[in-house]
């Protein structure tokens, strides 16, 4: 009998040890997921909401399907709302679940703003204890007044320090002292898929917090852009634009920005503008009042597989230069259309697009290598890095985007002599999937005319958008590379299924 009781001790030991081991998973399980509440606890404090008074003016916004105002009567967004929800909405004022006025925001004609009312825009931070508060450019723009409400609900009023739209940050100071600021991150070890956490007054509801991961960094929205943002799925919504997203260590690694969504709710796309970037362009406010920028003054083009075949190239990569500025600092340095620069800065550039955010990084004066491509061969010129004149940096702030998956930037008049352009016309500076990716549009043409009406401005591009018939195919005008040519685009039906 004794032998036979040694498998059953030895099955007793297995089961004991799958039992402990299973235990040990679910520890793990648990210890893997983080724990929130007491990060909330320790920097919830540095979180503000803001709210203004905007001054009288035409409304302005524009094209992009992005950080929208809160659902109006009319929006198709409500249709799809649960019946709570629309009630809600009935019987609560605007200013008590605001929506913001981003500028690549669409505008919701049921929630115009009354005058004199006082409106909940948006979210902030405190960057520096003796009362400076960071936020995005686009919830003070234009404001007549500004209320800063801290944690404590203590509401002081605010003066903008300085405003710098192409990065969409605008510095704030309020009279106080001795406040709870942030620790701002060492944005180079931010690792994609790691955990974020965003405090912020979505629709008004004050210190919401939601969490996700950092979906990918670098993100380009359009060309040009001086804004390498940090993409999110952690919920944003209307409110949330100007608070933080902090890490696990309770550091600010962004400023929520904007969204990416069709309804006006969070889909989980969302992005932030990196903390470092944002620092900075706080930092010149505050010491000048606005921001520098380095300048290279080259026009440049993705480099597609077929294009990297022909540069001999092994895969697609680099920045291809498709004009070079006369006198602008490219021009001096010896780079030339059809260069295609591989790196920047010691920096190596995967994607064209890569190329605006680590020259505007640059200090203006600077001497930096470029690494170009040239007719097959490899050379590294010096370039002195000028200044981001004014007038090129406002063209470039906030390119309107279109529901039809098209991104649009105004005309300079260097643009328009250069293209041998009279008049009008405007951009295309991002074209994604949608109608007008089916119609042809690439990036680089200059739309003239959409179903017979002329377009000088991205304003009258969206009038001419907002009246096409739905479902019906109509011309458009363009020109690609000095040459007229007619596109046909295919107008999305009512029930967006064309």
């Amino acid at each position: 009998m004794i032998p036979a009781a040694k498998p059953c001790r030895r099955a007793a030991s297995l089961l004991l040890l799958a039992m402990l081991l299973a235990g040990c998973n679910k520890t793990a399980s648990r210890a893997a997921l983080p724990e929130f509440a007491d990060l909330v606890d320790d920097v919830s404090s540095s979180v503000v909401n803001i709210s203004t008074v905007p001054a009288e003016q035409e409304d302005s916004a524009s094209l992009a399907p992005q950080a929208h105002d809160a659902p109006g009567p009319e929006s198709p967004a409500r249709e799809n709302m649960p019946d709570w929800m629309k009630k809600f909405l009935d019987q609560h004022a605007p200013e008590d679940y605001g929506g913001e006025s981003a500028p690549r925001g669409q505008h919701d004609p049921g929630l115009d703003e009354l005058p004199g009312a006082e409106q909940s825009l948006g979210s902030g931070f405190v960057l520096w204890a003796d009362g400076y508060i960071i936020t995005n450019a686009h919830v003070v723009k234009d404001a007549k007044e500004i209320m800063v409400r801290l944690q404590d609900r203590r509401e002081l009023p605010a003066t903008v320090v300085g405003l710098d739209e192409p990065s969409d940050i605008a510095l704030l100071k309020i009279d106080a002292k001795d406040l709870p600021a942030v620790t701002t991150a060492d944005m180079s070890k931010l690792r994609v898929g790691e955990w974020v956490m965003a405090i912020g007054s979505p629709f008004g509801f004050d210190y919401s917090v939601t969490a996700g991961i950092v979906s990918a960094k670098g993100r380009s929205l359009f060309t040009e852009q001086y804004v390498p943002f940090i993409q999110t799925d952690a919920a944003i919504n209307p409110g949330n634009s100007g608070g933080p997203l902090f890490n696990l260590e309770g550091e600010v690694v962004g400023v929520n920005s904007q969204i990416y969504s069709q309804t006006g709710g969070n889909s989980g796309i969302a992005f932030a503008i990196p903390i470092d970037v944002a620092l900075n362009v706080a930092e010149q406010l505050k010491d000048k009042g606005r921001v520098t920028r380095g300048w290279l003054g080259v026009v440049v083009q993705e480099v597609t597989r077929d294009l990297a075949k022909s540069f001999g190239l092994a895969k697609a990569e680099g920045a291809l230069v498709a004009r070079v500025v006369p006198g602008s600092p490219s021009e001096q340095a010896g780079l030339k259309p059809g260069d295609v620069i591989l790196s920047f800065n010691d920096q190596p550039l995967l994607v064209s697009n890569a190329l605006p955010p680590l020259v505007g990084a640059v200090k203006p004066g600077e001497n930096v290598p470029l690494k170009v491509l040239r007719e097959g061969k490899q050379i590294t010129l010096k370039v002195k890095v000028g200044e981001l004149p004014d007038e090129i940096a406002a063209t470039k702030s906030a390119l309107p985007r279109l529901p039809l998956g098209l991104g649009v930037e105004r005309l300079t008049a260097d643009d328009r002599a250069d293209a041998r352009i009279a008049e009008g016309g405007v951009g295309i500076a991002q074209v994604e999937p949608g109608p007008a990716q089916k119609a042809g549009l690439r990036e680089g043409d200059i739309l003239l005319s959409l179903h017979g009406q002329k377009i000088d401005s991205p304003e009258r591009l969206k009038e001419v958008v907002e009246d096409l018939p739905a479902g019906a195919s109509v011309p458009l005008l363009i020109q690609r590379n000095g040459a007229p040519l007619f596109l046909a685009l295919d107008v999305p039906a009512a029930d967006g299924k064309k």
